[in-house]
């Protein structure tokens, strides 16, 4: 299997194109398409950043000729429970994404919802790929919950290994799961931003923090290597995490 795995693009769609060219895909037909590998999202496709909705179409549009796999993140998790009409918070980002949809006619929106619906409720919280030697999990994954599918594991899945405890601006606490993972497969996350992809053992976290003016990063299976595209967004120092 060959598989290009993005990070978290929160609606940066300039610069997932950026990468997606940068890989060889070639976007003639609308769409990024290469020969012989396939797209992966670890999920958080939107909020935040200036194209959302633009990311949805272009993620759903690949979902659907299967030629990418997509998990779903905290962020996908929240929008799709907007997109069903469940009462939820409009805020950390998610106002941005319902900022683009109230900008439409109320046709369109309900397009973009029932793409953004059919692609979430179409796929697996977290993929397991390559005969079990790849497994994609927007916050990371516990090597004895793979396989199992329950209340615990999908916060585990979504928000990381959470401990219950806030930090002042109100994100969870979460323990450094990665640090303790000894596990053969590689598990390939997102959610944390960090400056550079972070590789533990056979875990590597390519969320980079594109929307807080880091980078777009893309993990290339099995080759791991990581490939990069820098971000045209403010830089936000503190959103990303620094590690002892």
């Amino acid at each position: 299997m060959k598989i290009d795995i993005i990070g978290d693009i929160h609606g940066c769609f300039d610069e997932f194109q950026q990468l997606t060219k940068n890989l060889g895909y070639d976007w003639k037909s609308g769409i990024p398409i290469h020969p012989d590998r396939l797209l992966g999202f670890v999920g958080d496709l939107t909020d935040r950043g200036p194209n959302s909705l633009k990311v949805i179409d272009i993620v759903w549009e690949l979902w659907k000729k299967q030629l990418a796999v997509y998990v779903p993140g905290n962020h996908c998790d929240k929008l799709y429970r907007y997109c069903i009409g469940r009462n939820v918070q409009i805020t950390h980002g998610l106002e941005t994404t319902v900022a683009e949809l109230d900008a439409l006619t109320q046709q369109k929106a309900d397009a973009y919802r029932k793409k953004f619906i059919e692609l979430y409720e179409g796929s697996p919280l977290y993929q397991v790929l390559d005969d079990q030697q790849l497994i994609i999990a927007h916050a990371g994954i516990k090597r004895g919950d793979i396989g199992k599918m329950n209340k615990a594991v999908k916060t585990f899945v979504l928000y990381g290994d959470i401990t219950g405890k806030k930090h002042a601006d109100g994100t969870p606490v979460r323990r450094d799961w990665a640090k303790y993972d000894n596990g053969k497969a590689w598990i390939v996350y997102g959610h944390t931003p960090v400056k550079e992809a972070r590789f533990l053992g056979h875990t590597v976290n390519i969320d980079t923090g594109a929307v807080f003016g880091g980078k777009l990063t893309a993990l290339r299976y099995p080759e791991i290597e990581t490939v990069s595209v820098p971000s045209t967004m403010p830089f936000v120092q503190e959103k990303f995490k620094t590690f002892a």
